[in-house]
Formats: structure tokens, sequence, C-alpha cells
């Protein structure tokens, strides 16, 4: 069996990251995995959806509940090109992902470790493993390119 790596499938995220921006949305993809097989596929679309909760890791982790056919996904790993936000990683821990494992940092927002620290908190009864910077550089110059550009048009 060939196994893939935690960069193998944060290039799948970044390719969703590249799927939202072609859309207009903030540059953000998420993939859920388990034994090797992908559950679940996100990218931000809160803008075309009109709906605030519709980031990449949400999306990713609904499609993923709906395709085992249950709110939990223990054993699973969430990809994700950005470091997720307080929303997001309330909703890894309440699906019971195993792993989590990100590209860029978030100082604006970051739930992980840049502003809070979720997955560590030891009065939470889940404990989620996590892993940040991998392809952080090209996660990163995906989303400053789009908001360079962003700011190009006003």
């Amino acid at each position: 069996m060939n196994h893939m790596s935690d960069m193998d499938w944060m290039r799948r995220a970044l390719l969703l990251a590249r799927r939202a921006e072609a859309e207009g949305e903030v540059p953000v993809g998420a993939v859920v995995v388990r034994d090797d097989a992908v559950l679940g596929e996100g990218w931000n679309c809160p803008i075309d959806s009109a709906d605030a909760t519709a980031h990449a890791e949400i999306q990713a982790i609904r499609a993923a509940c709906h395709a085992v056919g249950n709110y939990r996904l223990p054993g699973a790993t969430l990809y994700v090109t950005l470091e997720p936000c307080a929303m997001c990683a309330g909703a890894i821990g309440h699906a019971r992902i195993a792993r989590v494992v990100y590209g860029a940092d978030d100082f604006r927002a970051g739930a992980v470790h840049s502003i809070f620290s979720v997955f560590d908190e030891p009065r939470l009864n889940h404990r989620v493993e996590h892993l940040g910077g991998v392809l952080a550089d090209e996660s990163a110059a995906l989303l400053r390119g789009f908001f360079r550009a962003r700011r190009a048009q006003k």
C-alpha cells in the first residue's frame, strides 16, 4: 500500500485552497483523512454561501461525517492550509478528530497556538494531536497573494 505523507495531503489541501481563491474566497483548503483515504474535503466559501461558519475545516468535517454516517471521526487527521480558528478548533474537538496538521500560522485568529491553545486545554475532554508549519511557506504565500490582489483592486 502506498501511504501518503503529511506533505502529500497538505498539497491536496493547497489545491482546495486554490479552488476557494478561484471562487473569490479567502484561499484556505482542508481535507479529512483516515486510513490513507479521503473522508471529506472543503474550502472556504462563507461569501458565496452567505454562511459565516463555512470555513474550509467545517466544510471538510461536514463532508466526512456525512460520508461515514457519524458525527464523530475517531482516528481521522484533518489537514488545513491555515491554523484553525476557535470555531473550527471547537468543531474538530467535537468531531473527535485525532490529529490536525496545518500550514501557516494565523496571528489574527489562530486557536492552536498563535492566539489560543484550544487543543492543549486540560479541562477539555478530548485531546487533539497537532503539527503546524507543514508547507507553511506555500500556504502563507497563497494568502499573501490573495490579499495583495484584493488591496490592488480597491
